[in-house]
């Protein structure tokens, strides 16, 4: 593990700062159709993500609503 991160220092050391640039950070040239293509990536990314995380989270709660529901029909039927 030490070697490992004696390798990853030295990389850090030796290798060009542009390594280490996001690609929406990379070019000089904010306004050009890379980073327009870039910003619209990731608004889509993030609609998706957002879907299917809401999708999934809608599918959570009503499966504990369900089953809250049956556990007191079952309770109301025992009691009887």
């Amino acid at each position: 593990m030490n070697a490992l991160r004696k390798i990853l220092f030295a990389l850090a050391l030796l290798a060009p700062a542009k390594i280490f640039a996001c690609a929406a950070c990379f070019g000089p040239n904010i306004d050009s159709p890379m980073a327009d293509g870039m910003n619209w990536a990731i608004l889509a990314l993030g609609v998706v993500l957002t879907t299917v995380l809401g999708g999934f989270l809608t599918f959570l709660i009503y499966a504990i609503r369900k089953s809250e529901a049956v556990e007191a029909a079952r309770m109301a039927g025992t009691e009887n």
